[in-house]
């Protein structure tokens, strides 16, 4: 595919590097990466993945945007109160960048339809904010053969970590079943920041821009934490002893997917 003048500017400084240059802004373009969750997080990975041009972005979330998700869900505006999250998404990605085919997904993701929605995808980006639906996410991706980044915040710290299949631990390696419920606060009870999502939505578009170029090190086999009100990153090595898991082992004992009971915003292991 030969580069229109637009294309040319829009993406020179993408261009002008020599890890990305035209072959990677080619690879972007023709990249398909899914987002589950238009939130705190998932605003600013698809403000950033559609401002690089990846080609393709699917996003789905099932809620409308209320006046309380304003403080950090950046993608959206007081006008777009009341109305699908995944259409205000959509509308401001597409005037940000005419070049991205958004596709939207007004559902929730359960155990019946998540290995239907992320089958034609190159990446997932989990942007949910609560423990049944990263495990969840996290085993389809395993079950698919499907990359995808995990992240979640709450109060003013983050984490996030990336699998891709073969290559280091899955989400349930490091955190095998999700936490009793209410033993966890929620972000409602317990509050977040909202440039936590900006930071911690940033770093998981990164990572899949990277693996999309097949560039750089991406955070497999490490957690990535971060204390905003301390200004501490942490690479934390994870465990290698992956044969046990029992969704990505050698013997796994997850065979099906599961829908475990929702407690919303509550999405970090600390």
């Amino acid at each position: 595919m030969a580069f229109t003048n637009e294309q040319l500017e829009r993406y020179s400084r993408h261009i002008i590097l020599k890890e990305v240059g035209a072959k990677g802004q080619k690879k972007l373009l023709n990249a398909k990466v899914l987002i589950i969750g238009a939130g705190g997080l998932g605003s600013p990975v698809a403000l950033y993945l559609a401002a690089a041009g990846v080609g393709t972005i699917g996003i789905a979330d099932a809620d409308d945007v209320d006046l309380s998700n304003l403080q950090r869900q950046v993608i959206h505006t007081t006008k777009d109160v009341g109305t699908p999250k995944v259409e205000s998404a959509k509308k401001t990605m597409e005037k940000i960048n005419p070049d991205v085919k958004v596709i939207t997904y007004h559902t929730f993701v359960t155990s019946e339809n998540i290995l239907d929605l992320i089958k034609d995808y190159d990446f997932v980006i989990d942007g949910t904010d609560n423990f049944p639906a990263k495990f969840l996410i996290n085993d389809a991706c395993v079950m698919a053969k499907k990359p995808f980044s995990h992240a979640g915040i709450i109060r003013f710290q983050g984490q996030l970590m990336t699998y891709v299949p073969g290559k280091g631990p899955c989400y349930r390696c490091v955190f095998r079943n999700p936490p009793p419920k209410d033993a966890v606060p929620t972000c409602k009870q317990a509050g977040v920041i909202g440039a936590m999502g900006g930071i911690i939505g940033s770093l998981q578009a990164m990572e899949a821009i990277k693996y999309i170029l097949g560039q750089g090190d991406l955070l497999t086999g490490y957690l990535l934490t971060y204390d905003a009100l301390k200004m501490e990153f942490r690479k934390v090595k994870l465990p290698s002893n992956t044969d046990n898991c029992p969704i990505c082992g050698k013997h796994p004992t997850i065979t099906k997917l599961i829908d475990y009971e929702q407690a919303e915003c509550d999405g970090v292991h600390l």
